[in-house]
């Protein structure tokens, strides 16, 4: 096999990963070619592999394939090794079980916020979210966060690469208002939000620093706003500043 042969088929395979998801976690052959337009042939010599080494499991009845479980040993090696998450985790369950709301810890990824780790809090009526996550840069907190420390240059060129389109009736859409906001933010060392990407949830958000003071990531809580009052937004800032500020003491070490 030529080694542009090699490439094309394992960016296939990439591909053939990454079109599972939350909604659609279990494909058939048709699905794959039909999402993806690659010939059925050559998408069943990669399924049978992805099967043989268990990075995908066939339901022969269905004829359907999910994700398999050597994907999750790897995910766990992933989060076992990775120093953000693990530093970041203890202080996520710290500050969920405090305020006993879900908490996020997010990275942008091709210009997208990306959550990257959550703790889930124990209640009835929450929030919902997944690993892997994403959302645009300038709607809701978790987002905002990394839009504000942004230097000019940079948020030109984003500006510039992405129209501001109004996803809840509460999404910022005007340029002048959300550099606003941004500068805000950087004042107040934190990010608030109030159903501007998903209707009814209250969101706020701090910046995670390296030792060189650029932002890596945010941590973020958010809460039905039928449980939210203005006490309870006041001790989400509060308890969040000091978590994060407490993160941001180890990650000086990171490298």
């Amino acid at each position: 096999m030529t080694t542009d042969n090699s490439m094309q088929t394992i960016s296939r395979t990439i591909q053939i990963l990454q079109s599972f998801s939350l909604d659609e976690s279990e494909l058939s052959l048709a699905d794959l070619h039909q999402k993806l337009g690659l010939s059925k042939s050559s998408l069943q010599r990669i399924l049978n592999t992805l099967v043989t080494f268990g990075f995908l499991e066939k339901d022969n009845k269905k004829k359907t394939y999910k994700l398999g479980m050597e994907l999750y040993y790897l995910g766990n090696l992933v989060e076992k090794h990775s120093h953000l998450i693990t530093t970041v985790k203890p202080y996520l369950k710290q500050l969920r079980d405090e305020l006993g709301e879900n908490v996020y810890l997010n990275i942008v990824e091709n210009n997208e916020r990306k959550c990257i780790a959550f703790e889930e809090a124990k209640q009835l009526l929450m929030t919902i979210t997944h690993i892997g996550q994403t959302s645009p840069l300038y709607a809701g907190a978790s987002a905002k966060v990394f839009l504000a420390y942004f230097d000019s240059g940079k948020l030109k060129d984003y500006f510039d690469s992405i129209d501001l389109e109004e996803i809840t009736e509460k999404t910022i859409v005007e340029k002048s208002e959300l550099l606003v906001e941004l500068e805000n933010i950087r004042d107040n060392g934190y990010a608030i939000s109030f159903g501007e990407r998903v209707p009814g949830v209250c969101s706020v958000s701090t910046p995670l620093f390296n030792r060189y003071n650029e932002v890596i990531a945010s941590v973020s809580i958010s809460a039905p706003m039928v449980r939210v009052t203005d006490d309870v937004v006041k001790s989400f800032i509060e308890n969040i500043k000091i978590i994060s500020n407490k993160i941001n003491e180890e990650l000086k070490f990171m490298n």
